[in-house]
């Protein structure tokens, strides 16, 4: 008992600590497996990249790079003795120009390597349509970005909530539909900021997205919208829903053109709602569907 109490006791109990993972530490640096993780986990990290003003495609975000965790790596492999690159663990790490680092532009896709896209439902009439499209994305657990303009939440605000309720994503669509281009600063700030008043009044939702209207803008709604800390949203795939066609032209419109990324722009229509399920079930098997915030987030998609 008076040996057990010496050795338990403090520096004694502190140094046979250390030396027990020294210890530990000698022998995952003289195993061969853990020398082989080491060696090769260089060949299998990807760097992150970062958020970029693009001449073309505007804003674009960063991505989340890759680099193996050899400790949890060993952990993973210890167990068959052998090296196995499926049991690689993986850290994802962040670049270091973030998509709020840079200048107020207007974003038209996602990060050209992330296999994703996302759905943009502007809405500004239509509401028949809603509930119908709001039970197949719940369905297939598929989440979209509905930028609402604000006079539609005033005459519609339960069809406003049910949205939010349905854990879908909101974003500003201007107040009353205007060209905004056209119009003059002060005006637009007012289109703005009235939207998203009675949007949070509505529904308690803060936006931190804006599309504009007929995808109708110039340098100053950006700016405007940014000061509103909005970052504007334009898309890189129309479905053209509005003129009405047929369901699987919608389909066959957005596939053909389908890309990593992709913004898919459409809006509560008959065609639309009829088009939904065969759109998502087309898509899922290549890319992930989610919203806005989900597309532009950094964190890279690791299929396993």
């Amino acid at each position: 008992m008076l040996t057990w109490g010496i050795i338990n006791q403090s520096p004694v109990s502190d140094y046979t600590t250390i030396l027990r993972e020294k210890s530990s530490e000698t022998s995952k640096l003289n195993d061969n497996l853990y020398t082989e993780i080491q060696e090769k986990a260089k060949q299998y990290e990807i760097p992150p990249q970062n958020a970029v003003i693009d001449r073309v495609w505007k804003a674009i975000p960063g991505y989340n790079g890759l680099k193996v965790n050899i400790e949890a790596s060993y952990r993973n492999m210890k167990k068959g003795g052998v090296f196995d690159e499926r049991k690689l663990v993986y850290e994802q790490v962040p670049p270091t120009v973030h998509l709020d680092d840079l200048p107020p532009e207007a974003i038209y896709r996602g990060h050209p390597e992330k296999p994703m896209v996302a759905f943009l439902i502007n809405v500004a009439w239509g509401e028949e349509y809603i509930p119908k499209m709001l039970a197949i994305l719940k369905k297939h657990h598929v989440r979209a970005t509905f930028f609402l303009e604000g006079r539609w939440v005033k005459n519609h605000p339960d069809m406003a909530k049910m949205i939010v309720d349905a854990g879908q994503e909101i974003g500003n669509h201007s107040y009353s539909h205007p060209d905004l281009k056209t119009m003059d600063n002060e005006s637009i700030r007012r289109e703005l900021e009235k939207t998203n008043e009675i949007i949070e009044a509505t529904t308690g939702v803060t936006c931190k997205w804006f599309a504009p209207p007929s995808g109708s803008y110039r340098d100053d709604v950006v700016k405007i919208a940014y000061d509103l800390r909005m970052r504007t949203i334009m898309w890189s795939i129309d479905t053209i829903d509005w003129q009405k066609p047929s369901p699987s032209v919608i389909v066959k419109r957005v596939t053909s053109k389908l890309h990593p990324g992709a913004m898919i722009l459409m809006h509560p229509t008959f065609s639309t709602a009829e088009a939904l399920e065969s759109l998502i079930t087309t898509i899922q098997p290549t890319y992930e569907i989610g919203n806005v915030s989900m597309l532009l987030d950094e964190k890279r998609i690791v299929k396993k």
